[in-house]
């Protein structure tokens, strides 16, 4: 594996953390659960995962910025760079015995990010991508998919869980999409959602409401897998409007047509 000695600085701390959250992950029952608000929890493991990433980004980098879930945005010394962080994305499928969850790590320069890494521990596929260096799962290149027609795509998106309120947005673009297309997918781990894309498995995936800690690793895979990746809103910004439809390069336009109708 090839990469620069940041990069390398990421993977490495995301593979520590996966093996911790291994080892939660086989005991469920035992974990310490609070509420952090409807519908969406946070454990002990997402907690401890966060503050070991923290500590080896932050020894390893000491002038970076820090922006993570639980933590929020610690600033550095160097204003130009920050670690964007999601320790543990999908816990409610984490704390439900579901295999699908991830750890999201970002590179921030000047605003944009240079450097992204998914590690998926469950099945121990690490996707990863570097700016203008395209985009890999483990050892081997991703592409995103070849399909051109919407009837043989397959796509993904978030669904409303209790204490949310754009259940109606969601509706709409589910009565205009599932006509369309052979299907929509919703596994509750947005940063896996975009490297999949990234991966050819699917031919798109849209969100709101999500954060820039759920979409910035995956995004710049995406990128570097071919794929495109646009606000939901003309105009908008991804980061912080946390509004997000990405697609590989040949479907993208008649999907971005029925989602967003532009």
């Amino acid at each position: 594996m090839v990469g620069s000695a940041n990069l390398n600085v990421m993977i490495k701390t995301a593979r520590k953390v996966g093996r911790a959250l291994i080892k939660d992950f086989g005991e469920i029952e035992n974990l310490q659960v609070s509420a952090k608000g409807p519908g969406d929890f946070v454990s002990r493991a997402d907690r401890q995962a966060e503050k070991t990433i923290r500590e080896d980004l932050m020894a390893a980098r000491p002038s970076y910025g820090f922006w993570g879930e639980e933590d929020g945005l610690i600033a550095g010394e160097d204003p130009t760079r920050r670690w964007i962080v999601d320790p543990l994305d999908g816990t409610t499928n984490f704390l439900h015995g579901l295999p699908h969850w991830a750890i999201s790590i970002a590179l921030e320069h000047k605003g944009q990010i240079i450097a992204g890494v998914v590690f998926d521990p469950a099945k121990d596929e690490l996707f990863w991508a570097e700016k203008g260096e395209g985009a890999w799962m483990n050892d081997r290149r991703m592409r995103v998919s070849g399909r051109t027609k919407m009837i043989e795509s397959i796509f993904a998106t978030g669904l409303p869980f209790g204490g949310r309120g754009d259940l109606p947005e969601t509706l709409q673009d589910l009565a205009r999409i599932m006509p369309t297309c052979a299907g929509v997918r919703r596994f509750g781990a947005a940063s896996l959602d975009l490297a999949y894309v990234a991966a050819g498995r699917y031919e798109g995936f849209w969100e709101r409401r999500l954060h820039a800690w759920d979409m910035a690793a995956g995004m710049l895979i995406v990128k570097e897998a071919g794929g495109y990746a646009e606000p939901l809103r003309e105009g908008g910004d991804i980061m912080a409007d946390g509004e997000i439809i990405c697609g590989n390069d040949l479907i993208f336009p008649a999907f971005r047509k029925v989602i967003c109708n532009r």
